[in-house]
């Protein structure tokens, strides 16, 4: 290696030399300007030829020999190295990777003159200090047709992802989308229209439930994706009808209990059974769960409840009439009431999680917890073994919180947070206000409001709560939110679900307190069962007092935005009775 002093013009230009589009006219007045001031900085790298002449070949700085003859130097310093058997190729790759930077297809270029040369990937990116993944990146542009090539080379580049779109399309598709869109000289390329007109439906792995053994059996083959982000599986495939046919097979062989299939509706969203209720909250083990497919083709599941088996007319305590005459002369007018049934479904949910919430994480005395326990088992969904006459159901499962109180002996020894946590988890298991089998009526109500459950309730200011009150309701809530009503229904819930979307909102109805009157009715029946307990008359029927929940057909009131919306499915009371025997 060794410095020398020669007139520029006597250089050879390297025919293997990477940088071949042309630089800005701004960066060549730059370097114009330094080389004029301070002349050639860094010498530029070149080799004696190796077909026996006595010449120089550049392998590095031919700006800088072109700028230099512009500037009218005479002589210039140039570094001679060995000769590369490569002709100088990775030399001249590297150099002009540090320096102004490649446009991708003279970087793709570079790399592909490299690989003929016998270097892999691997080795490149070491070289170039470059991830491998950028390599196979820009190896993509091999799949690029050559006329759209030379338009990116001109600096028109497409942006990374409408790139992605057009190397995974096929050749024949490139040229027919270049032809229609091709620019006029010296436009640029409208490369959203093309990456548009070449973009298929891609299917991800990440989104796929099913294995190898479904893929391969429906014909998918993943194609990397390398524009995704490193951390992310890009694996893709365009088999849609392939991907969807495999997601199924899959969701039909791992449907979990009380588990289905359900259909998807024109919005994507899923289409429950006929009288189902969606479940907003968590839910339990008497509730079904639904699969299906979103958008993206990505399994979703949706879980939903169904009614109880409506009951025989004429149960003493449920205030139904046997029919007859009486039956048409105590019939109710059909006024929507000011929640629907669905509404007060999604509040028993909403109580339900807010009352457990509360029960495991809310600050609650030791006498209070005892207090709650009391009132947890005079809930009307528990169920005991008396010791008497009757097996009711319940003792086994509230066993497994009283384990933790005993040692390896078999002795009562535990501590004041152990017998908290095992008693609010009782409690968590006793007290529901889920409507159906579960409620525990009227103590689930009070517990909740005792231990302020009230601020544990979800916002209910949502499209789809807001859906289930009436117009006065609405206008209530309007009025106590200080949002002005508007002409139509739609609008005014519109408002309300743009106001509460920074407000937290609990309808009256949907907070704990019972109302004064129900509760001291259901205080008074639950004296006159005490004294009905000593009595002899073991057949008596007895109720467990009042609910929330409104009793009688109604209607709900036309609504022109929501014509769907437009009736509501009767209620027959209380959704259980006692059991008609009391253990002694």
């Amino acid at each position: 290696m060794q410095i020398l002093k020669i007139d520029p013009r006597a250089l050879k230009e390297n025919p293997d030399r990477m940088r071949q589009s042309k630089s800005s006219p701004q960066a060549d007045a730059l370097m114009l300007a330094t080389i004029k001031a301070v002349g050639i900085v860094q010498p530029p790298v070149v080799a004696a030829e190796m077909d026996g002449g006595n010449g120089y070949i550049i392998d590095a700085g031919h700006r800088r020999v072109r700028l230099a003859i512009a500037a009218g130097l005479e002589e210039i310093d140039i570094l001679v190295v060995d000769a590369a058997n490569d002709n100088g190729a990775m030399r001249s790759m590297v150099e002009n990777s540090v320096r102004e930077a490649l446009n991708p297809v003279d970087q793709w270029r570079g790399i592909e003159r490299l690989v003929a040369l016998g270097w892999t990937e691997e080795a490149i990116a070491v070289a170039l200090a470059l991830p491998v993944r950028q390599i196979r990146k820009l190896r993509l542009l091999a799949n690029v047709l050559p006329a759209m090539l030379e338009q990116m080379a001109l600096g028109d580049m497409p942006s990374e992802q409408q790139l992605r779109v057009i190397a995974a399309a096929g050749q024949v598709d490139q040229k027919e989308v270049w032809k229609a869109h091709k620019p006029k000289k010296g436009d640029t390329a409208p490369w959203w229209q093309i990456a548009n007109a070449l973009t298929k439906k891609r299917m991800y792995a990440r989104d796929a439930s099913f294995g190898d053994d479904l893929a391969q059996a429906y014909g998918i083959e993943w194609v990397e994706d390398l524009f995704a982000p490193a951390d992310q599986d890009g694996r893709y495939t365009t088999n849609v009808e392939g991907f969807l046919g495999a997601q199924h097979e899959w969701m039909t062989g791992n449907l979990p209990k009380k588990g289905g299939i359900v259909e998807v509706n024109s919005w994507g969203q899923p289409e429950l059974p006929k009288k189902a209720s969606q479940v907003y909250g968590k839910p339990s083990k008497s509730d079904h769960t639904g699969l299906y497919l979103d958008r993206d083709g990505k399994v979703q599941t949706v879980h939903y409840r169904m009614p109880e088996a409506a009951k025989p007319n004429g149960i003493a305590g449920d205030g139904s009439v046997g029919g007859g005459d009486d039956a048409d002369a105590i019939a109710t007018p059909n006024v929507r009431p000011d929640v629907t049934q669905k509404g007060h479904d999604m509040i028993g949910d909403y109580r339900t999680d807010a009352l457990h919430d509360a029960l495991g994480r809310a600050p609650i005395e030791d006498d209070m917890l005892m207090a709650l326990m009391v009132l947890a088992f005079a809930g009307q969904n528990v169920r005991v073994d008396s010791g008497a006459d009757g097996t009711f159901y319940g003792g086994k499962r509230f066993s497994r919180h009283a384990v933790g109180l005993f040692d390896e002996h078999g002795k009562l020894a535990f501590d004041k947070d152990t017998l908290r946590v095992g008693v609010r988890s009782v409690l968590i298991d006793v007290l529901s206000c889920r409507r159906g089998m579960s409620n525990s009526g009227m103590v689930a109500r009070i517990a909740g409001d005792a231990i302020g459950a009230d601020e544990f309730l979800p916002n209910m200011g949502s499209e789809d709560f807001l859906l289930c009150l009436s117009r006065q309701a609405l206008e209530a809530s309007c009025a106590e939110a200080l949002v002005q009503p508007r002409q139509k229904v739609r609008e005014t819930r519109a408002a309300l679900v743009e106001h509460f979307a920074t407000e937290h909102f609990v309808h009256p109805a949907g907070r704990f307190a019972p109302p004064t009157d129900e509760l001291l009715e259901w205080i008074r029946a639950d004296s006159a069962t005490n004294i009905c307990t000593g009595s002899q008359d073991d057949e008596a029927g007895i109720t467990g007092g009042t609910t929330e929940e409104h009793e009688g057909p109604v209607e709900e009131e036309a609504d022109q935005d929501h014509p769907q919306d437009t009736e509501v499915e009767a209620d027959h009371g209380s959704d259980q009775d006692f059991d008609q025997r009391v253990a002694a």
